[in-house]
């Protein structure tokens, strides 16, 4: 299949599911009047909705600040991007809704991905950049000896989804990848999951998008959105408005729970010249138990020749002054260099040695809005 000339699969509802079918979408009653559907936000979750809204029939504008762009990115495309069962690497959710919501749009998106590079190839017209690659986790004790029974009962929901491929439990994992003893753990597991080269799958995304029809306008919008929804509406001609800004939730959704995470990566080449070519993720997940601020390891291969490290999650954080000589940074980079033998070595991306980026958390709410009281009656069905 290839979407040179128009895309030939659609999204679209199966009971809660949101999953990818070949073909296209179900034609609308032509004399049904067609709605429009104004999406705030031009990031992945903007760009998500947009897919589905217009599979579902909808006409659809998306209006944001900026655009995915490799020499000025946005958040979308500096996340970490490697598909995690819940909690993710870099900590636990403090509400247990999310969790749950988490848990099953994690799943949603694991079988959307992997059908993704199933019917698509990488070599199609344009690379859609996601890959099934082995993830591999490592903790420092056996699971089940941890003061907190959180990762062995994340291991246990791994291993009960059977739509999680290559699920294995191996401490001999450790020495297949040659971690250095100073790193101090002893197990481990795997499974394959997606990653996505974030560069390359927001460009297709917008692809796709405009092949459906969707109209894109660079615009930036102050205040809260509900103060501004019957302007916006008759201006777009539009049935209604989803917020999907993420950090900007805090103004336009004027949700006070919200606050910024920085987050920060270093990329270097991943070519194998330098040290051996990383084509499996390895990760360790923060422990809030240890008592240390920062000690995630995140080491994913991001495409064929860059090589992401991290990571870092502080809360509160707006500003963006760190550098390679920040000392959070150096002690990321020492605790990376003990999972691949030779990284130590590896030279810089040029064009991109460390991206950084605060992303949005919440408290008891989610920053994820909708605008208008409409929105939550617009239907993914056709």
């Amino acid at each position: 299949m290839s979407i040179a000339s128009s895309p030939d699969f659609f999204l679209t509802r199966l009971g809660d599911e949101l999953i990818i079918q070949q073909g296209q979408p179900a034609t609308p009653n032509p004399d049904a009047p067609k709605k429009r559907i104004l999406v705030v936000g031009g990031g992945v979750t903007g760009f998500t909705t947009a897919w589905a809204l217009l599979d579902a029939g909808y006409d659809v504008t998306i209006i944001a600040e900026r655009w995915a762009d490799p020499k000025n990115r946005i958040t979308s495309q500096i996340a970490g991007a490697l598909w995690e069962s819940p909690p993710a690497v870099c900590g636990k959710h403090t509400d247990v809704i999310s969790l749950h919501n988490s848990k099953r749009w994690c799943m949603t998106a694991y079988r959307a991905f992997d059908k993704l590079q199933e019917i698509i190839p990488r070599d199609d017209y344009l690379d859609h950049g996601v890959q099934m690659r082995m993830a591999n986790c490592f903790f420092d004790q056996k699971m089940e000896d941890m003061p907190d029974c959180g990762q062995i009962d994340k291991f246990k929901e791994v291993m009960a989804q059977k739509d999680i491929k290559g699920v294995r439990r191996d401490a001999n994992i450790v020495h297949e990848h040659e971690v250095n003893q100073k790193a101090g753990v002893v197990d481990a597991y795997q499974h394959l999951a997606p990653v996505i080269d974030t560069d390359a799958y927001m460009h297709w995304l917008r692809f796709v998008l405009v092949c459906k029809g969707a109209v894109m306008e660079t615009r930036h919008i102050n205040g809260d959105l509900l103060d501004e929804e019957e302007e916006l509406l008759a201006e777009y001609g539009a049935d209604a408005i989803v917020n999907a800004t993420g950090l900007a939730g805090l103004e336009l959704a004027g949700d006070a729970s919200v606050y910024p995470l920085r987050g920060a990566l270093i990329r270097v080449v991943n070519d194998g010249s330098k040290f051996p070519k990383v084509t499996e993720a390895l990760a360790v997940t923060h422990d809030d138990t240890r008592g240390e601020a920062e000690d995630i390891v995140f080491n994913v291969p991001r495409n064929d020749n860059t090589l992401i490290l991290g990571g870092l999650a502080q809360a509160h954080k707006y500003e963006l002054d760190l550098t390679l000589e920040s000392p959070e940074i150096i002690w990321m980079r020492e605790r990376c260099n003990n999972f691949v033998p030779g990284l130590e070595h590896a030279e810089y991306d040029p064009d991109a040695p460390l991206v950084q980026v605060s992303v949005h958390s919440e408290g008891q709410t989610s920053a994820l809005s909708v605008s208008s009281a409409h929105a939550a009656m617009v239907p993914l069905a056709g």
